[in-house]
């Protein structure tokens, strides 16, 4: 019996469910209010168009390699640059899970509560963060066992997340058009072609502070390379995967720039700079509550029901942004996980760790990688006064992780597309010259992006953050090598 392909339409779901993140645009307009419009557009631009182009190659030439990422650097880097290259970007994501686990419960409780009530949460008569943190461990081990039960219960819930996000997209733009007509096309926040190019935030007025904001938007656009990972599970890889690359570059790239633009729809930015209440973490909720208060405000409802409509669009948020991350969670338990496990020399790991159950998912793998984000967990919620402090540990060890395997990602390309003894169904860099180009371009700014990222902590004298931050690639990458080392020794050359 033919295992279930993922279709074209289910593809960009999963597309957009991993990389489109709806509190991008709300937290682009709190912090630079139009202004971040252009550095949005420049990122979908300069990074997410000539890399998705670039993972469109690669996976649709070599759709058969099961290694993602791995397989597609290994022929032009080889194996042990690529093993230690994609063992860093393996363990970032393991930090990220750990982050979602305990983030995906504040949109819960806005949905039923009609605000983030998770510091007041208790079982058993904990506090908040224990209690967060038993939470975050059943929400991991409740999606490895879908995990591991295959890939058709990963696309269905990755679909329903991508479905959600898109109808809260199309609130937004429905809404704050009917707001607009009724108030004469005037916006809360005025338009002024010097607000598109110049903020007002005093924290993004000198240009090394605008870089970094770019930079930030850049990475909003991060990790569809992890898609790679279940090419083989594609309908028609070779023609469906290109496809949806493409409209997933549109669709998110316009996405996040009219997002940004509509948000001023309804709110102030000088207004909202000064509500103390909003902050990045709630400023989601914060804006459709305003939203839907402002779409009352069109019907002269009472300032009761206006309030009650604000709690009402807050609460969709809340649902909606929950199975978003339930979504990106699902597709990026799996999808890194099998490309590596699956992708790079078997007789690096275990051979529990390579074996497949019936549903073609590598369980036991799945399963360690859950138990190691649940520990840490643990650690985190449990730990005291030392919980803090391991938690910026981890993230400061996942900044540079997270994006150093872009820049070898990057990097191969031009060697990828010298290699003669391949099919190629879909070329989108004709030429030597344009593919050298690009990635030169894309290449400077990961490494900018890198270099600042390591470099600030030092600037403002937080030498234990900023020593982490360097420390996250070479830890990871020192277990890499180590492991491979062991491998070479114990079977000869890989």
């Amino acid at each position: 019996m033919d295992k279930k392909r993922i279709g074209l339409g289910a593809l960009v779901l999963m597309m957009f469910t991993t990389i489109f993140g709806f509190a991008n645009g709300p937290i682009a307009f709190e912090q630079m209010g139009y202004a971040s419009i252009i550095w949005y557009i420049l990122g979908a631009i300069l990074f997410f168009l000539p890399t998705s182009m670039m993972y469109a190659e690669y996976g649709s030439a070599l759709k058969e390699a099961k290694g993602g990422i791995y397989s597609w650097m290994e022929r032009a880097l080889g194996k042990k640059i690529s093993f230690i290259v994609t063992f860093i970007g393996l363990a970032s994501w393991i930090i990220w899970m750990i982050t979602i686990s305990q983030k995906v419960w504040i949109p819960l409780a806005t949905l039923i509560s009609g605000h983030d009530t998770t510091g007041s949460w208790s079982l058993f008569g904990l506090g908040s963060s224990k209690t967060i943190g038993i939470l975050a461990v059943l929400f991991v081990l409740v999606v490895a066992f879908f995990v591991t039960n295959g890939v058709k219960s990963i696309s269905r819930i990755s679909t329903i997340g991508g479905t959600a996000v898109m109808a809260l997209n199309v609130i937004l733009l429905v809404i704050s058009l009917v707001v607009v007509f009724a108030h004469g096309g005037h916006f809360a926040e005025p338009i002024h072609a010097k607000s598109f190019i110049v903020s007002t935030a005093p924290g993004f007025n000198t240009v090394p502070e605008m870089i970094a904001f770019a930079l930030y938007a850049i990475f909003a656009y991060a990790g569809l390379e992890q898609m790679g990972g279940i090419i083989d599970d594609v309908d028609h890889a070779e023609k469906n995967y290109p496809k949806a690359t493409i409209f997933a570059t549109a669709i998110i790239g316009i996405g996040y720039a009219l997002s940004i633009l509509l948000w001023g729809a309804t709110t102030n930015w000088t207004d909202l700079s000064h509500d103390k209440a909003a902050n990045l973490g709630n400023i989601v909720y914060v804006l459709m509550n305003n939203l839907g208060y402002q779409f009352g405000s069109v019907f002269g409802l009472s300032h009761g029901g206006m309030v009650t409509m604000g709690n009402l669009f807050a609460r969709f948020a809340g649902i909606s942004m929950f199975l978003a991350y339930m979504g990106s969670f699902f597709v990026l338990t799996f999808a890194p996980l099998k490309s590596f496990i699956l992708g790079t020399p078997a007789k690096v790991w275990p051979k529990k760790i390579t074996e497949l159950n019936k549903h073609g998912v590598p369980a036991t793998a799945v399963w360690a990688q859950a138990i190691i984000v649940a520990v840490l967990v643990l650690l985190i919620s449990f730990g005291g006064k030392n919980a803090s402090q391991l938690y910026l540990v981890l993230t400061n060890m996942g900044n540079v992780a997270s994006s150093l395997p872009y820049v070898f990602l990057v990097l191969a390309f031009p060697f990828f597309k010298k290699l003669k003894d391949i099919e190629r169904p879909f070329i989108f860099y004709k030429s030597k010259t344009s593919t050298w180009i690009v990635t030169i371009i894309t290449d400077a700014l990961i490494v900018i992006s890198i270099g600042l990222t390591i470099i600030q902590p030092f600037q403002q004298h937080d030498y234990f953050s900023g020593l982490w931050t360097l420390a996250g690639p070479i830890v990871f990458g020192l277990m890499a090598w180590i492991m491979f080392e062991i491998a070479e020794k114990k079977h000869g050359k890989l």
